[in-house]
C-alpha cells in the first residue's frame, strides 16, 4: 500500500514538472540568464563593437562620480516623489466616485479607464500638442483664466511638472484595482454605521479606507516601481531635455547602452536601479505593511 502511495504522488510530482517546465525554460533563458550575464557585464568595460575586459568595481566607482548619475537620479525621485502620491488620490477619489449606484455608471468607468490603455507612444505624441507653447490646449487653458502660460515641455523648471500632469491621465489604471477593491467591502458595515449615526466623511474615513488599504498598499508598491521605470513619456517628448532637466533614470542607463554603447557601464546603472527599487520595496513593507487590513486577518 505505501509502495502504490509514494508511486502515486512521484508521478504526479513528475507530471507538475512536465507542465511548469516550458514556464522554467522561459524563466532561465529569458529571465535568470540575461540578469546573471548583465551582472558579469557590469564588471567589464564592454562596448559591443569590441572586446570584453574585466574592469572589477570601476563601472560602480565611475557611476558614483558621474554628475549625469545624480541628475538622472534625482530627476527619477523627485518624479516619484510628486507623481505617485498625486496618482494614488487621483485613482482613489475617482474610483469611490464612480462606484455609485447611478444610471450609465459602466460607460464611466469605461471613458475613465481608456487613456490608461493606450499605447505610451501615442499618448506621448497626443501631450506634445497639448503642452505645445504657442497653441496648445494647456497654455490656451490658462490663458481664458487670465493666467501665466509656460513653454512646458521647453522649460527647465516645468518639463518634470509637465510629465508628471501628463502620467495622471493614465489614473484609470489604478481605478480599475481600486474599485474592485471598493466593491469587497462588505455593505453590513455601512448600515451599521448609518444605525450608529455616522456621517458619510466617517464612514469613509473609517470603513473606506481601512477595509480598502490592502489595494492601496499594492498600488503604492507598483506605482513606485513603475515611476523608477519611467522612459518612453521622456524620450519621446524631452529626449531628456532641456539640459537634462527630463533625464530620467533608465532614459540614461538607454542612452549609455544603445547610444554610447557602454554596455558594461548600463549595467551597473541597471543594478544599482534594482537594488534602489528593493530598499524602496522592503522599506514600504516595514512601514506600511503591518498597517494593511486584509481579510484573512486575525
Amino acid at each position: 500500500m505505501g509502495t502504490s502511495i509514494r508511486r502515486m504522488f512521484k508521478s504526479k510530482t513528475s507530471i507538475f514538472y512536465l507542465f511548469i517546465s516550458p514556464w522554467l525554460l522561459g524563466f532561465l533563458v529569458l529571465a535568470a540568464g540575461p540578469m546573471l550575464f548583465s551582472l558579469y557585464m557590469s564588471f567589464t568595460d564592454w562596448k559591443i563593437f569590441g572586446g570584453t575586459t574585466w574592469v572589477g568595481l570601476e563601472n560602480y566607482k565611475t557611476l558614483l562620480n558621474d554628475p549625469l548619475f545624480w541628475k538622472s537620479l534625482w530627476n527619477t525621485v523627485y518624479y516619484t516623489a510628486i507623481g505617485v502620491p498625486l496618482g494614488l488620490v487621483a485613482g482613489y477619489l475617482l474610483a469611490v466616485l464612480l462606484n455609485q449606484k447611478v444610471k450609465f455608471m459602466g460607460f464611466f468607468r469605461t471613458i475613465f479607464y481608456l487613456p490608461s490603455i493606450v499605447p505610451a507612444v501615442a499618448s506621448s505624441l497626443l501631450w506634445i500638442l497639448i503642452f505645445q507653447p504657442e497653441f496648445g490646449l494647456a497654455n490656451a487653458m490658462l490663458d481664458q483664466f487670465n493666467l501665466p502660460t509656460s513653454k512646458w515641455l521647453l522649460s527647465e523648471t516645468m518639463v518634470k511638472p509637465a510629465l508628471i500632469i501628463m502620467s495622471l491621465w493614465g489614473v484609470g489604471g489604478g481605478m480599475v484595482i481600486y474599485l474592485a477593491g471598493l466593491q469587497g467591502i462588505p455593505t453590513s458595515l455601512y448600515e451599521a454605521a448609518d444605525i450608529d449615526g455616522a456621517g458619510s466623511w466617517s464612514k469613509f474615513w473609517h470603513i473606506t479606507v481601512p477595509m480598502s488599504s490592502h489595494v492601496i498598499f499594492f498600488n503604492l508598491i507598483m506605482g513606485i516601481i513603475g515611476s523608477f521605470q519611467v522612459f518612453t513619456q521622456a524620450y519621446v517628448m524631452s529626449s531628456g531635455g532641456p539640459n537634462y532637466a527630463s533625464l530620467f533614470y533608465v532614459l540614461y542607463l538607454y542612452n549609455n547602452a544603445f547610444e554610447y554603447f557602454k554596455m558594461g557601464y548600463a549595467s551597473a546603472l541597471a543594478w544599482v536601479l534594482f537594488l534602489i527599487v528593493l530598499l524602496f520595496t522592503l522599506l514600504q513593507f516595514k512601514l506600511f505593511g503591518k498597517k494593511v487590513y486584509y481579510e484573512f486577518d486575525d
